[in-house]
């Protein structure tokens, strides 16, 4: 018989260095910044299907 060893009481994480809110070019920026262009392109999107039209005819440019 072999003995089986506790596992760590650690927790694992991942390497990954937290993102701190900065100045100018910088991960924490362009984190940000692309979720908020996925929340915009959703929200034309959804526009369009219940407004069955596009976002300039929408805007009033067609």
């Amino acid at each position: 018989m072999t003995a089986q060893t506790p596992p760590s009481s650690k927790p694992t994480t991942p390497n990954t260095p937290k993102l701190e809110p900065a100045f100018g070019w910088n991960a924490y920026a362009e984190q940000i910044n692309g979720r908020f262009a996925m929340v915009g392109f959703v929200g034309l999107l959804l526009l369009e299907f219940f407004t069955r039209q596009d976002f300039f005819t929408w805007l009033g440019l067609r």
